[in-house]
């Protein structure tokens, strides 16, 4: 299976971000991102960059949470100060350091115009895949003490809604839209497996069937038999193994809709 390098990288990057948010939002509070360490001018910088987001997409969904927009050299230090409440996760902060420090060359824009080496390439794929496998071994010793089975670390739909493990205690995401007939709905399914095998990934609607398939990737297009106070849009992921955590699926991350007729 033929992986892609810069999207492991984002996704190794994004999963960090959405780490650090829920882990120092708990700790420190909804706002949590003045009072982590980093300085004022970095945090008026990532405002900037939210604004010009806002004014590139007037119409369009941007992200929220302001962490999404501070450089990587950031999500570092805000790492490096909190270690104590990241450690359990993430191990040794020395050896951590070297991960994240060739992590950041590794997704600088400047190596984007170049083709990767060959031992780049497994340099990438090494790195990403121990600190995912970190984070998905927390949480899954968290809610079962295994290591076994695989967890979905977050599901994003193109409305701007997003699940993140360990951010909710529950794999659930209520209605926050108006959806009608036509509308078409992206999402984004990330996951990993401490085993480290490939996973499938599968979308259940409204108690649907579910079809098995190898991209996290979705587009749905609601239908008049959507129509109701709560529509419901299913995610489910499962390892090629024999056994599997819930039945016949690992893990499962469930969105709800309201869907009303066209106007």
């Amino acid at each position: 299976m033929q992986i892609d390098i810069t999207q492991a990288l984002k996704d190794t990057e994004n999963l960090l971000r959405d780490f650090v948010a829920a882990t120092l939002e708990k700790a420190l509070g909804s706002d949590w991102t003045a009072k982590c360490g980093v300085a004022p001018q970095r945090l008026e910088k990532w405002q900037g960059r939210k604004e010009e987001e806002l004014k590139r997409q007037p119409g369009g969904v941007v992200e929220p949470r302001l962490i999404y927009y501070a450089d990587f050299y950031d999500v570092r230090t805000i790492l490096e100060k909190h270690w104590g409440k990241f450690s359990e996760a993430l191990g040794d902060l020395g050896i951590m350091k070297v991960y994240l420090g060739e992590l950041e060359k590794l997704r600088d824009p400047d190596a984007h115009r170049r083709e990767l080496l060959p031992h780049q390439k497994h340099l990438a794929i090494g790195i990403a895949g121990e600190i995912r496998t970190r984070l998905i071994r927390y949480r899954s010793k968290l809610e079962t003490s295994e290591d076994y089975f695989p967890r979905i670390e977050s599901v994003r739909d193109s409305l701007g809604n997003i699940w993140i493990a360990g951010a909710s205690p529950l794999a659930v995401l209520g209605p926050k839209h108006i959806l009608r007939p036509d509308d078409v709905v992206d999402y984004v399914v990330t996951a990993s497996d401490p085993m480290g095998e490939a996973l499938q990934y599968a979308m259940v609607v409204a108690h649907g069937s579910s079809t098995w398939q190898t991209e996290n990737t979705f587009a749905l297009r609601i239908l008049e038999s959507h129509i109701g106070k709560q529509f419901f849009v299913g995610f489910e992921i499962k390892s090629s193994r024999a056994h599997h955590a819930e039945s016949d699926c690992d893990d499962t991350v469930e969105f709800f809709y309201t869907v009303l007729p066209k106007k």
